[in-house]
């Protein structure tokens, strides 16, 4: 175990949003742990509102888990790498990472861009996973560690245990707490104090993984008609998804257009989340709130619902598979509304007293 109170780690989860929320609980141990070290992360500028800590615009957010947030805008650099702005942010990242002298850094992602901003912050001590998610990331690594749990949340805490010599468990994320965002929240809430709230999330990253909207419609106007607040939200170019389910129930569940931060207040008051492997059922999960993940081509037990009650549909003839197929799984396709339905009254329903 390191017992110097001033350790200094680097990690690096670049994204996307469900990613970053499955490896929030590693490092909130870290943290809880040690409370003395200096954690730093690098991460997408998109996802910055997922984090207590100073960024590098000097902004604070209450309760800090890392102290300080370096953004890497891969995406855009991969669109332009020979552009002008692209050479000047990867040179001041790398400048920057220099001068934070690290005693670690943790790789939580697995990939070959996240290996080389790993690098980057010229640490001799760079931690990963030996079965990245692309493997020739490993080749950056000088320290490659077996994992051996089932859900990418039990990996990564493998991964932080290794960092300190630790025997760490998964923690309750350290989430902000934005008082705008919460203003909000209570605002969206106030007309329906009584009634259960039912967050519905029809969007995905990808095709394959999209239950179809007029199904989430169909669950949505059976919850309605059992006196619950249906609230739907999309992420950017989705909207038509939520628009497609506020027509169908003509106008009863409403649509959201909300910030990341306006997300997590209201998510943290709803009553059960709705949605497949996406961000807002695992930022759910995150927040301790009952979710129904509707899966297909990806694997519960790996990316499912996780340190929360929940309920996960998925037909037994789905198999793992990451292509980015823009159709539906077939085995998505065979769950059915009442399926949903049924699984949403069970987790709806009050807890028997203990």
């Amino acid at each position: 175990m390191h017992t110097q109170s001033k350790f200094r780690l680097l990690v690096i989860r670049l994204g996307a949003m469900g990613d970053i929320l499955h490896a929030l609980p590693a490092v909130t141990a870290l943290r809880l742990a040690h409370p003395a070290w200096v954690i730093d992360w690098v991460v997408e500028p998109r996802w910055r509102a997922l984090f207590s800590a100073e960024d590098t615009l000097g902004r604070t957010t209450s309760s800090p888990l890392v102290n300080r947030l370096f953004f890497a805008a891969s995406k855009d650099w991969r669109a332009a790498p020979f552009s002008q702005k692209t050479h000047h942010e990867i040179k001041l990242l790398r400048r920057t990472l220099r001068s934070g002298e690290y005693d670690a850094v943790l790789d939580l992602q697995g990939a070959i861009r996240s290996a080389v901003i790993g690098c980057m912050a010229g640490c001799r001590r760079r931690i990963g996973e030996d079965q990245p998610r692309e493997r020739a990331a490993r080749l950056f690594f000088t320290e490659r560690v077996p994992t051996h749990g089932a859900h990418v949340i039990e990996q990564d805490v493998e991964l932080a245990s290794a960092v300190a010599g630790d025997e760490l468990a998964p923690a309750k994320p350290l989430l902000p707490i934005d008082p705008a965002a919460e203003s909000w929240a209570d605002e969206v809430l106030s007309p329906s104090p009584a009634q259960s709230t039912v967050l519905v999330n029809p969007g995905a990253g990808w095709g394959a993984k999209r239950w179809p909207v007029e199904r989430y419609a169909a669950v949505a106007q059976g919850l309605i008609q059992r006196g619950v607040h249906i609230l739907v939200n999309t992420g950017p170019r989705e909207e038509h998804l939520a628009d497609a389910i506020s027509q169908a129930t003509k106008g009863a569940a409403t649509s959201l257009h909300c910030s990341l931060e306006q997300l997590i207040a209201l998510t943290r008051r709803i009553s059960l989340v709705i949605a497949g492997d996406t961000g807002p059922l695992h930022l759910a999960c995150a927040l301790q709130r009952p979710v129904v993940g509707i899966y297909g081509p990806t694997d519960p037990s790996r990316n499912g619902p996780f340190g929360t009650r929940f309920k996960v549909l998925r037909s037994p003839g789905s198999r793992r598979d990451h292509t980015r197929r823009a159709e539906p799984e077939p085995g998505l396709l065979t769950i059915q509304p009442e399926d949903v339905l049924v699984a949403a009254n069970e987790l709806l329903a009050p807890e028997p007293a203990r």
